[in-house]
């Protein structure tokens, strides 16, 4: 399209003095001043006597939680000092197709006020032998020093006796492993991070936000923890804990046992189903069927109802937009107040937070649907 000259001529018809070799330079310094006012916004220097982090940067790191510290305390306006620091000075491997370098060895931890251990990726072996390295590195932490976990970074802290006797938590596809491995840690899987103080442990990945947004508001208050929410757009508390994400399978059915009456029960979990219902399908006893009930689905019949019951319920509130009544009519529960109890019970939240948790939003105005070839 051809472009007009009059077009570029100042009003009153003349033609600006427009120098185009010396108006990039000036432009190219403006957006460098841009950028520089936006990174001191974003990530101020230190104040004097800032609150020291150290994170301890572990072979096989996840590179997105590895940012969450820096970037979440990063954004508390100087009042951190988020230093990273490998066991021995070197180069470290990530889980991902990159290595990092942290500029710190070892001997930055016993300076440290806090230490976050991310979470890395574990083997079975690693997991019950920590890295004699990584062990050395966390002796190096002084008595009274902050120790936070994400994720598997708890195995370390177990690994190390820092976990004995406390209650702790880690992702919950995890949690069948720790306790193995821990059995004198007492985990809660249902939870984002559990906080005793001094040691505080999280769950899996984005509960590596929620641990440092709750650092933040022990130090400095909520309305210090709200802004630095807001930095990173993420909402300063999440309702619930992690027993909302965890995944529960059905227990496979069979052609014999209970595995026939089990599947007849999921085509009926909007009625009232007695166990006298369920064994009489399954021409047994009470006794028997909840004997044998127990035996291939570790539950008792009624627990797993519930269970199937609830598994329903949240689909229905992720897929559909039908009212908390109505839903608990669909699944079995007798009123909206028993779907409450039992979902709270189960996921730590009331119907309406899972739904707004869960629930995609609809296309609002501006927004193209796709088209499918």
């Amino acid at each position: 399209m051809p472009i007009n000259p009059a077009a570029r001529r100042a009003p009153g018809g003349s033609t600006p003095n427009i120098h185009p070799a010396s108006a990039a330079p000036s432009r190219d310094r403006d957006l460098t001043g841009r950028a520089a006012e936006l990174e001191l916004l974003m990530r101020p220097e230190p104040r004097p006597g800032a609150h020291k982090v150290v994170v301890l940067v572990l072979d096989g790191i996840y590179p997105f939680e590895l940012g969450i510290p820096h970037r979440v305390l990063g954004s508390a306006n100087g009042r951190y000092q988020v230093l990273s620091a490998s066991v021995d000075g070197q180069p470290v491997r990530t889980d991902s197709d990159l290595t990092v370098t942290p500029p710190h060895g070892p001997e930055v931890l016993a300076e440290a006020d806090t230490v976050i251990i991310p979470p890395y990726a574990i083997t079975q072996a690693s997991a019950a032998a920590a890295d004699s390295r990584a062990l050395d590195a966390l002796s190096r932490v002084r008595p009274g020093t902050r120790l936070v976990s994400i994720c598997t970074g708890a195995f370390l802290l177990a690994a190390a006796g820092l976990l004995d006797g406390r209650r702790a938590t880690t992702h919950w596809a995890l949690t069948d492993h720790f306790r193995e491995l821990f059995p004198r840690v007492v985990l809660d899987a249902g939870v984002l991070f559990v906080d005793h103080g001094d040691v505080l442990t999280s769950a899996g990945a984005a509960s590596g936000v929620d641990v440092c947004l709750h650092l933040v508001r022990q130090d400095h208050g909520s309305e210090v923890a709200n802004q630095v929410a807001r930095y990173c757009v993420v909402p300063p508390y999440r309702d619930g804990g992690q027993a909302q994400y965890i995944e529960r399978p059905l227990p496979p059915a069979s052609g014999t046992g209970t595995g026939p009456t089990r599947d007849w029960a999921l085509q009926r979990l909007e009625l009232p189903l007695s166990l006298d219902e369920l064994a009489a399908h399954a021409t047994m006893s009470t006794r028997t069927f909840a004997r044998r009930f127990q035996e291939e689905t570790g539950l008792s019949p009624g627990r797993w109802l519930t269970q199937q019951r609830l598994r329903r319920a949240r689909h229905l509130l992720e897929s559909s937009d039908l009212p908390v009544e109505r839903v608990a009519h669909e699944v079995g529960f007798a009123t909206a107040t028993s779907l409450r109890r039992h979902l709270a019970a189960e996921a730590g939240v009331a119907p309406s937070a899972y739904r707004r948790t869960f629930r995609a939003p609809g296309p609002t105005a501006g927004d193209v649907a796709p088209v499918l070839q």
